[in-house]
């Protein structure tokens, strides 16, 4: 459940600044949607630290300042200079955000399978335990 969190979080946001503030164009639109991809890069690296037991709010809050601030700035920089710096930086933070989701995927998965297969043992070893006395042949 505290796995939905941001992602709720996520869509609560959008709808607000859809209902608030409209459509975004031009440079400035490209400015936030860069750091939009690195805030939800960010996101996607916390609930996948979560997941697997090593998050730290701390670690989590500097990164996902950091990562928009650097989003931005390349995006600004490669304006000035000229270059569209703003599609390496969604190339790359769009690589991240998937890897980061395959991972999530991966390792929920991986925990539903397990829980399954330990449901399936306690099973059969209920079945073991009940077979003797199930067939009445009792030592």
């Amino acid at each position: 459940m505290i796995l939905l969190l941001p992602v709720v979080a996520l869509i609560f946001g959008a709808i607000i600044a859809m209902k608030f503030i409209g459509p975004v164009t031009g440079a400035s639109g490209q400015y936030l949607a860069v750091a939009c991809l690195a805030g939800l890069d960010s996101v996607c690296g916390g609930m996948r630290s979560g997941l697997e037991g090593k998050f730290h709010s701390d670690v989590f809050i500097t990164g996902f300042i950091s990562n928009i601030i650097i989003a931005f700035f390349l995006a600004w920089l490669g304006d000035q200079i000229l270059i569209d710096l703003f599609l390496a930086v969604a190339l790359v933070l769009g690589a991240r955000i998937f890897t980061n989701l395959s991972l999530i995927r991966r390792f929920l998965l991986t925990k539903w399978q397990d829980v399954r297969e330990r449901q399936r043992l306690q099973q059969q070893a209920q079945k073991q335990a009940a077979g003797p006395e199930a067939s009445g042949n009792i030592a």
